[in-house]
């Protein structure tokens, strides 16, 4: 009889404190140390969840490494912590300085895809090239009216009905180009972060906070070579935005996919890899 060995599973949940904030993250660990490093960044009212299917077509080639945005997700809903998309730049250049990886790509998706820029324009000698997915552009800051009112006690209540208006499933019609894709673990996955009663008062901060996205002159200081992906249905930021970011960035080439809206990597997750991977020079 034949013993058989068992591998033992990998824990790839983690946790560490930076700016005083606990942060979760998923390590996905590849066999060869020396292979390269993949950062993601998910979106706004997302998580590294966000990334489940992309997850397994990048490790094959690379170690990943997907953070919870504080605020978002399984990280900390602190009341301290600046949730400001540049601050939040800072908190990604942290985290490679925290763990010592070296010359990391980084991947980021819709509101991501700034707080990837942000941490290009921080520490650009840290950060080898940007894979930018419906990358948010050109939105302004939240009006000081707006602003004003996050601190009335009341807001809450208001951030809540907002969000819970049309309700998660409604809300992941709009991201995805073909709704057959959404099913229970979809809608479970995005809607869990919501039991928790805190996350609303870390988003209240997020629009107090929120800078606009970066002008044309500060997209002009992102040296490093970027690749936009963007799915010609997109809803939540439609096509223009990427035509008009790969004029205004100094090195970058955008891919557009006739078939995909927001959520390419649930929508088509081994179309975007095969891009990544040559972008990265993995093919």
């Amino acid at each position: 009889m034949v013993a058989m060995t068992m591998v033992p599973e990998v824990n790839t949940s983690k946790e560490l404190l930076l700016q005083n904030t606990k942060l979760y993250y998923e390590h996905h660990p590849h066999s060869d140390t020396e292979a390269p490093t993949i950062i993601m960044i998910h979106g706004f009212l997302s998580s590294c969840f966000s990334f489940r299917k992309l997850i397994p077509e990048l490790k094959k080639q690379f170690h990943i490494y997907a953070i919870d945005l504080p605020g978002f997700g399984r990280s900390e809903k602190s009341r301290t912590f600046f949730y400001s998309l540049k601050n939040y730049g800072q908190l990604v250049v942290d985290f490679i300085d925290h763990l010592q990886l070296k010359n990391p790509y980084i991947i980021g998706h819709s509101m991501g895809g700034q707080v990837a820029m942000h941490a290009s324009r921080i520490a650009p000698e840290k950060i080898k090239k940007l894979i930018l997915i419906g990358c948010s552009g050109y939105l302004k800051r939240p009006s000081p009216f707006v602003v004003r009112c996050s601190y009335l006690p009341f807001f809450v209540y208001v951030i809540k009905h907002w969000v819970s208006r049309k309700g998660v499933k409604d809300n992941l019609m709009t991201v995805v180009h073909n709704p057959a894709l959404i099913n229970e673990e979809l809608i479970n996955g995005y809607a869990q972060p919501f039991s928790d009663a805190e996350t609303f008062h870390a988003l209240i901060r997020v629009l107090r906070h929120r800078e606009g996205d970066m002008s044309p002159e500060e997209l002009k200081e992102v040296k490093v070579p970027v690749l936009l992906l963007w799915g010609r249905y997109d809803r939540i930021i439609p096509l223009p935005v990427g035509q008009r970011l790969v004029n205004d960035l100094p090195d970058a080439k955008l891919k557009v996919y006739d078939n995909a809206g927001h959520l390419l990597p649930e929508e088509i997750p081994m179309e975007i890899s095969e891009e990544i991977c040559s972008f990265l020079n993995f093919i």
